[in-house]
């Protein structure tokens, strides 16, 4: 009875199958060799890895292509909105400052007159009677104690808008765009400012408290309008991420009829802290951050890759902290890092070169 012995070998153009044939006493005496030539194979299995390989070649480069075209159609419309904001601003400024500066003259005016009439009244208390009339009908005294403080107010008001106009110039900073030493605190007022509107409780949405906890910062060499940006699209989103926080509902307390505010999560009041302070290795620090929901680990990886968003379609873009980490990381040599737990919060901080 004779016995069979097979072994295979290969290499990178041919395959070899080998009997050997033994006797009953096991000695080999046949040897059977079979030959396959599977070059074709092994070309079309290494072109087909070729070309998987440069599938994902061109996939990374059409996206960092998408990254670019959204990165350059941002820019074009900061810029775009740069100009716009930094026209409009000179167009209110010219007439807020002629509205100011003659307001100081109207009080100074009034005044004057103000103290006539009250001497007028001292020596002449008893005018005539068509003037008494008029003085009642006009109710004199009340105008003569409102008047000034109805200046105050216009003056105020009037402060209040030189104040927006000059955070909408420093926001923009349209005539710097290169790099020049800057104000950091400028920056982020100005962008607070800009987002007031956002920050105010608005019926049954809560007020958002700002706290500031500036360092003391020397000026930072840097693009002023982009890293302006950064501070917006940052603070947007801790905004957006205390929308529950700021959902409030009143309550009717027993007894005195009174009502208050309960906030409808941790009962917590919204609030987003920023700092400010000098970090090692010639660095700037700037922390902002949110008493939120907080974010997951998952979503922390992903935080900064382009179009990744957990808000609604029409609602986010997911470009915003994208953008926001080109912008310090390439344009500033710096770092943008996320820290976050679900149920405490985010923390995003900034860390970018005093000089370049």
């Amino acid at each position: 009875m004779s016995r069979q012995w097979e072994s295979r070998k290969a290499n990178s153009g041919r395959r070899k199958q080998e009997n050997l044939v033994l006797d009953e006493s096991g000695k080999p005496y046949k040897y059977l060799s079979i030959r396959y030539d599977i070059t074709q194979a092994k070309e079309a299995e290494e072109a087909s890895r070729k070309q998987a390989e440069q599938l994902q070649i061109a996939l990374q480069e059409l996206k960092e292509l998408k990254l670019t075209q959204s990165q350059l159609v941002q820019t074009e419309k900061m810029s775009s909105l740069g100009q716009l904001v930094a026209g409009v601003a000179h167009e209110i400024n010219n007439p807020v400052n002629f509205i100011y500066s003659n307001l100081v003259h109207a009080h100074e005016y009034i005044q004057t007159l103000l103290k006539v009439v009250s001497l007028y009244q001292e020596k002449y208390p008893n005018p005539a009677e068509d003037i008494q009339v008029l003085a009642k009908e006009s109710d004199l005294d009340f105008l003569m104690e409102d008047l000034p403080k109805i200046l105050a107010s216009m003056k105020l008001g009037a402060n209040r808008i030189r104040e927006i106009v000059l955070s909408l110039r420093n926001f923009s900073r349209h005539d710097e765009a290169q790099m020049k030493p800057v104000n950091i605190h400028e920056g982020l007022d100005s962008t607070l400012l800009i987002l007031q509107h956002q920050l105010n409780a608005n019926g049954g949405v809560a007020e958002i408290r700002v706290i500031k906890e500036y360092g003391n910062l020397p000026l930072v060499v840097c693009y002023a309008s982009q890293l302006n940006q950064v501070f917006m699209n940052i603070i947007i989103n801790a905004i957006e991420a205390l929308k529950e926080l700021r959902i409030t509902k009143i309550q009717e307390l027993k007894g005195n009829g009174e009502k208050k505010e309960n906030y409808s999560l941790c009962q917590q009041i919204p609030t987003i802290r920023i700092q400010t302070t000098l970090g090692e290795g010639n660095q700037v620090v700037i922390a902002i951050l949110d008493n939120g929901c907080g974010v997951d680990k998952e979503v922390i990886k992903r935080l900064f890759d382009p179009f990744f968003t957990t808000k609604e379609i029409e609602k986010g873009t997911g470009l915003g902290l994208s953008i926001s980490h080109h912008i310090v990381v390439e344009k500033h040599r710096g770092k943008l890092d996320c820290f976050s737990h679900l149920g405490y919060g985010t923390k995003l901080v900034i860390s970018i070169p005093i000089s370049q």
